[in-house]
Order: C-alpha cells, then sequence, then structure tokens
C-alpha cells in the first residue's frame, strides 16, 4: 500500500509538502480564513503499518500559540475513538510527531476531534428527553444550523451554556456530553434540583463553520467570535448576533462559556473581575462557584490561569465580560489544556475526552453552589 496524507474530512486540516518514506513526511498547518490564526491539524497518515513515522510540521514556529508546542504532546487514533499521545518535540521551529501506527490508517489531531456529525448525534440524543426543545437560531455563513436546547421549564432563572465559539477547542463540546448527560439524567437528584431552579439555554457548538473547515479560531469571514460580542453582525458573525439577541430576549443569571487554552496546562477560569460593574457580591458568587468545582472535581484548580482583569479594563467584546456587564450576573470562561492537566497528569492520555467529559459532569455542583444567588 503506498503511502499517502490526507485532511479531506469534516475538521481536517493539513498541507502534505512531500512524503518519499514514512520517516521524512513533512507537512504545514492551513490557516484560518483571514490569515490570522493556525494551530489546530487534523489528517490522516495511510500505508506506513508498522513503520516508524516522523513527521514534521514546519510551520509550527508560526502558529499563533507557540508556547502551546512546549511539553505538548500529539494525539493520535487508528480506530477514531481511542485517541493516545504520542512523541512529540518542538525545536522552536518545527514540530515533530514520531508514532508507529500498528495498522495502515491511523489519524493524528491537535485534540480529539469532535466532528459535525458527533454534534448532530449529541442533539438528537438531547431532544429525545421530554425536558429538551431542540431549536435552529438561525444559519451561519455556510448555511449551517446553530442549534439551542432549552431544558427545563417556566422557572425564575435563566442559565446560558454555551462552547467551541473557538472551533478548535474540542474538549469543550466533549464537556458539553457530560454536562448534558448529567443534567438530562431524571435518576440524578441534584440535576433535578437544579432543574426546579432554572430554565437551562445550551449552545454546544457556536462555531459550525470553522468546525467543519478545520479552523482553530475563526468562522467561515474570519472573525474570531470571542472578540466579536460587543458589536456582532450578520454579515460577519452571525452566531454572536443570533446567541445575543436570544440572550436579550431570555435575560441571563448565569453564563459559563467553555472554551481550551493551547499554553496553560490546568483547568480554569476567567472571571469578569475587570468589568465596570464588577462588585463584591460578584466576586463572592466566583469565588464560591470555583471553590464548589475545586471540591467536585480533582483536575479543577485555582492556582494557575489568567491573572484578574484590572478594574474597568475588561474587553467587553468577549463573551463572558459582555454578559457579565449587560445582564448583572455572574459569566465566566472555563478553560481546559490542549496538553495535560500538570496537577493530576495522565502520561497514556493527557487531557482527555474522558476528562473534559468529567468537568462537565462536575460542573453541576459548582453551579448548585451560586444557583441561589443568580436573582
Amino acid at each position: 500500500m503506498s503511502l499517502t496524507i490526507d485532511s479531506d474530512f469534516d475538521g481536517g486540516n493539513i498541507r502534505c509538502l512531500a512524503a518519499p518514506a514514512p520517516d521524512a513526511i513533512r507537512l504545514e498547518i492551513v490557516p484560518d480564513a483571514g490569515g490570522e490564526f493556525y494551530q489546530w491539524f487534523y489528517f490522516r497518515v495511510a500505508g506506513a503499518a508498522g513503520e516508524d513515522c516522523v513527521l514534521r510540521i514546519e510551520n509550527a514556529g508560526g502558529a499563533a500559540y507557540t508556547d502551546g508546542w512546549k511539553d505538548y504532546r500529539a494525539c493520535a487514533s487508528e480506530d477514531g475513538e481511542d485517541w493516545l499521545r504520542v512523541a512529540t518535540e518542538y525545536d522552536g521551529t518545527v514540530l515533530t510527531i514520531r508514532h508507529r501506527p500498528a495498522g495502515d490508517a491511523v489519524r493524528f489531531a491537535y485534540f480529539a476531534p469532535y466532528p459535525m456529525a458527533q454534534h448532530d448525534r449529541l442533539i438528537a440524543r438531547a431532544a429525545r428527553s421530554p425536558l429538551v426543545t431542540a431549536r435552529r437560531l438561525g444559519e451561519t455563513l455556510d448555511g449551517a444550523p446553530l442549534d439551542l436546547l432549552e431544558i427545563g421549564g417556566a422557572q425564575a432563572r435563566t442559565c446560558w451554556i454555551i462552547g467551541r465559539q473557538h472551533p478548535g477547542e474540542t474538549m469543550a463540546e466533549w464537556w458539553m456530553e457530560g454536562f448534558l448527560e448529567r443534567l438530562l439524567d431524571p435518576s440524578d437528584a441534584l440535576a433535578q434540583v437544579l432543574l426546579g431552579k432554572a430554565r437551562f439555554f445550551v449552545v454546544p457548538n457556536m462555531n459550525p463553520d470553522g468546525s467543519r473547515r478545520g479552523h482553530l479560531r475563526t468562522n467561515a469571514a474570519g472573525v474570531n467570535l470571542n472578540r466579536a460580542w460587543a458589536a456582532p453582525s450578520m454579515a460577519k458573525s452571525p452566531e454572536v448576533f443570533l446567541v445575543g439577541a436570544e440572550m436579550a430576549r431570555t435575560g441571563v443569571d448565569f453564563c459559563l462559556d467553555v472554551h481550551g487554552d493551547e499554553a496553560l496546562p490546568y483547568n480554569f477560569i476567567a472571571g469578569p473581575e475587570g468589568i465596570p460593574s464588577y462588585s463584591k457580591a460578584l466576586a463572592r458568587k466566583l469565588a464560591r462557584f470555583q471553590a464548589a468545582l475545586v471540591a467536585a472535581n480533582p483536575d479543577f484548580q485555582t492556582e494557575y490561569g489568567y491573572p484578574p482583569t484590572p478594574p474597568g479594563k475588561a474587553d467587553l467584546r468577549i463573551c463572558a465580560n459582555y454578559v457579565a456587564e449587560t445582564f448583572g450576573c455572574l459569566a465566566m470562561t472555563l478553560e481546559m489544556p490542549f496538553k495535560d492537566a500538570a496537577n493530576a497528569p495522565d502520561p497514556r492520555y493527557g487531557w482527555s475526552p474522558a476528562r473534559s467529559h468529567r468537568l462537565g459532569r462536575s460542573c453541576l455542583e459548582a453551579l448548585a453552589a451560586v444557583i441561589d444567588e443568580q436573582r
């Protein structure tokens, strides 16, 4: 079988420069629309069973977050389900991946992919619950539906949960699986308490166009959606425009925006400390949420993360800041690592879909700690 490298599938991204032999594969990552960002890769190598593959991503030194390559190990899978970490090194310019596949087809990715077919199955599973109304808020620039799950009854509080504004941060949708699975479990007592107090609006994937195209951060127009909240438009950022309009209709008492961070090997929260209206009461809610999540899941921690934004200096183009300021509520960004959680490392899988899933489940405990104070 001849050696081939391709990425012509949902979420795929790579350009093969040369592949004369398995140990001499030269590659480069294709930039997002707009040309500003690249780091996400996802591709397939066929015809190298039992061979020592050496794959050199030659433009890694120009990636959006080169600190993300430090201590990073790429993900590899031969069945598309079990994603192992494999030997990876970065010399300041080139990212080199080394792996010997057992079979004739192996996939490599920056993180375990979450293709749109899997997203569709997630929406369909959730929609089977009598608690769920699945709606399409509108269409993206590529004509994809923007899916919203509305969960619960007409309770006083309104909780918004969104993920994958940055499409390459696939751990966010793995997190959504865990969160939704537990929230919709009729035998879970905590979920039932929360559903008795709040109505949930969940957007598992804010950026389906970027997800299909294999982007790291932008939509089809090259817009970083998490910098579009102050002035979104249907022409360039319909995803934010549509969700923001629905938020204005429903109101927001709590918002969690789920992401991944390339450089920091930790799970952490970025709060709205720098917004003009930040208060001691909001600071107490933020601290209570984080403390409850630390208690619920040892993968989460509060020692490492982004430094708090100085008072009045928050970027209101960012979702959590915009929502917290506009609606006077607790709004946060949850960050997960692309690498491994340095406080609880897993040599075989690193930070993984399974751990993202568990963190999603654990966030119900953290929400329970603050839900009574959201109105």
